[in-house]
């Protein structure tokens, strides 16, 4: 009996991860029409994982490494689709910040060579993924975003400055199909047993448009669809899970806490222990693009909290059973005090960090107990930034005056003289007001906020940078 060979082969990267795992769920279930080829490294724990899938059946393993380009190659030819989910993260990354670049610029890199590399590099489409932390700290009342607003990452944040670099590589390869998705927050079982001290770095009043684990599996089984969306094709866009996914850091607190049984969530904490700003997070003016493009929404945050609750550990479902002083005292405590939580660096007294989460040593004084504190109430009322050109253009029709004006509102110049119109794909060269001269086409400055790729690598001179740069300024004292 001969067997169909299913017309789409997906090349997953980062199938061990909690994305990862999700997605090859979802695409097991459309073994009638895609082969899964998975690069993995061939550690034991990867192994362990990707046992859950051994009787899948559209399945195949190739065991190897994303930073080595002969195999990344070899998987690059193979497929129809790159679901490049692969990235060593937070709070890996911010430990290893060396090995952050070398991984997730060095991939995408070697998957881009390796398309361009095909007969018919057309043929391949390409899905890369970044991240909400490419534009920073957003705290109310600058906590609405979209695509196209300055790219600002936070001090010490490792993973997502691979992720602006990555991007820009993306973007500007030339190659005929792509998309660059900038994922959220992921909400998945794993989230009610995390305990890291970056779990300190989250501020109260900040904000997050969260999306499921399923949802977002979904999303990228969708994109490996032949009736995808022509136009979605050559864009960059924010995943999020639309207007019930919007809390706030504090309303995801509490509902995590009183779903463990947790009644005043505060008993587990000083309030003084969580940082008031260099974190990550936005509700999205346009999440909404996405969907309409790929329709993948169809979780809610109560079913998935629901779900995350009925899979935990009996010792998380039960947390609420433990005296409170407890779990204070001996878990949180500690935790806060350990390399990159917060108390750490007050112990310590680390200016650079003191000043990232706090402002400053008498800031962090200031901060008060539980008695004079307010629940968060973010306006629920989109705003907008200016981007610092006319947006009611199409790209198509932009022209060097576009550019001009651009440039001056980010406190820079446009260097080159003789512009194309309607080429916003080709490279222009440009300087920013600090003096640095780079290449960068208009899709990459007005459509997707990159600016100087050598001030976006200095987070510490942003409050600088933004004397002269206005398109900085809006954000900066988010």
């Amino acid at each position: 009996m001969s067997i169909t060979k299913p017309h789409t082969t997906v090349l997953l990267t980062g199938a061990t991860g909690n994305w990862g795992r999700a997605t090859l769920r979802e695409l097991s279930s459309r073994s009638d029409r895609v082969t899964v080829l998975v690069l993995s490294l061939p550690g034991e724990k990867d192994k362990a994982v990707l046992s859950e899938f051994s009787a899948m059946e559209n399945l195949d393993v190739v065991w190897g490494d994303l930073t080595d380009y002969a195999t990344v190659a070899t998987c690059v030819a193979r497929a129809d689709v790159v679901l490049h989910v692969g990235a060593v993260v937070s709070p890996l990354a911010d430990e290893q910040p060396e090995l952050a670049t070398r991984v997730n610029v060095g991939s995408m890199r070697n998957i881009i060579r390796a398309v361009k590399a095909q007969p018919d590099p057309s043929r391949i489409r390409v899905v890369g993924v970044g991240s909400v932390a490419q534009t920073g700290n957003r705290n109310p009342p600058l906590h609405w975003g979209r695509v196209g607003d300055p790219i600002r990452v936070s001090r010490f944040d490792a993973y997502g400055q691979s992720k602006v670099t990555a991007e820009r590589e993306l973007v500007e390869a030339g190659l005929p199909t792509w998309v660059w998705l900038r994922q959220t927050g992921i909400f998945h079982p794993g989230m009610l047993e995390i305990r890291d001290p970056i779990m300190t770095h989250s501020p109260f009043a900040g904000v997050m448009e969260w999306v499921s684990a399923q949802d977002s599996a979904r999303l990228l089984a969708n994109l490996c669809e032949p009736d995808v969306p022509g136009e979605l094709w050559g864009g960059v866009y924010n995943i999020g899970g639309g207007e019930g996914w919007r809390l706030s850091n504090w309303q995801l607190q509490t509902a995590i806490g009183q779903a463990v049984g947790v009644k005043d969530i505060r008993k587990w904490y000083d309030r003084n222990w969580f940082a008031l700003k260099n974190f990550h997070g936005q509700w999205y003016t346009d999440s909404d693009r996405l969907h309409a493009l790929v329709p993948f929404r169809q979780d809610t945050f109560e079913s998935a909290l629901a779900r995350a609750l009925a899979t935990a550990p009996s010792s998380v479902r039960n947390a609420g059973k433990v005296p409170a002083w407890i779990v204070k005292h001996l878990v949180m405590k500690p935790l806060s005090r350990k390399p990159r939580g917060t108390m750490a660096a007050i112990r310590s007294g680390t200016d650079q960090e003191v000043s990232a989460h706090f402002g400053s040593l008498p800031e962090w004084r200031s901060i008060g107990d539980w008695s004079t504190f307010e629940p968060p109430a973010p306006s629920r009322t989109p705003s907008y930034l200016d981007h610092g050109y006319d947006e009611n253009k199409p790209a198509s029709e932009w022209s060097a005056i576009d550019y001009l004006e651009a440039a001056a509102f980010r406190g820079g110049r446009l260097l080159t003289e003789d512009v194309n119109p309607g080429l916003p794909s080709a490279p222009l060269m440009w300087s920013c007001g600090a003096g640095h001269e780079f290449a960068a086409s208009p899709r990459l400055v007005l459509q997707a906020g990159h600016w100087c790729p050598a001030c976006t690598a200095d987070p510490a001179g942003y409050d600088r940078q933004a004397e002269h740069n206005k398109f900085l300024a809006q954000v900066i004292d988010a």
